[in-house]
């Protein structure tokens, strides 16, 4: 079973506009949360602003002021743009591929990678499996092929072919022209 290498993600988390948005969702003033919590003003604004972090414990205040617990601060989704010129490379094997990873480094529950695989470029000659629930994949340009146990399944471009994450599977480039495919891992296998 293959899976991509996780890379903690640089700096600190973002959590202030997460705190600013609750607070404004609840129409609580900057003053009232400051009344309520014992924080001050300026303290929360530079929080806000993610110019400083809280504590745990004035997390933890700020959060009850908030209806809400420090986990779901901490876990709320961000909006991320990975920009194509810097997303890192990656190699999940095979020969003629070149492989980058489209979705943040630390995202572990949706994975995107975009594959160039030249003329003739192809998979292992074992069939493997993914570290995730579902496996998707899109075929962006040119032919492709995906082989499974059952046999090889020629696609084209526009085509998308998804299947279990335990499925074993290779693959190749049967064309006289580069193809651009997206590898979509979805979820975690249950362990």
């Amino acid at each position: 079973m293959k899976a991509l290498p996780i890379q903690p993600v640089g700096g600190q988390p973002a959590i202030g506009r997460r705190l600013r948005a609750l607070r404004q969702e609840r129409r609580l003033t900057m003053d009232q949360v400051a009344e309520f919590t014992g924080l001050t003003k300026g303290f929360l604004s530079r929080v806000e602003r993610d110019l400083t972090s809280p504590s745990v414990s004035s997390l933890v205040t700020i959060c009850q002021v908030l209806g809400v617990t420090p986990g779901e601060v901490l876990a709320s989704a961000q909006v991320a743009v990975v920009r194509l010129a810097e997303a890192p490379r990656v190699s999940l094997g095979g020969e003629g591929i070149t492989e980058q990873l489209i979705t943040p480094p630390g995202q572990r529950e949706l994975q995107v990678i975009r594959a160039v695989v030249a003329p003739g470029g192809r998979g292992e000659a074992d069939l493997y499996t993914m570290d995730c629930s579902v496996e998707s994949l899109h075929v962006m340009e040119g032919p492709f092929a995906l082989v499974t146990r059952e046999g090889e399944l020629a696609l084209r471009s526009g085509d998308t072919v998804t299947f279990p994450g335990t499925e074993p599977h290779s693959w190749h480039n049967p064309g006289d022209r580069a193809a651009v495919v997206l590898w979509i891992l979805a979820g975690r296998r249950a362990r």
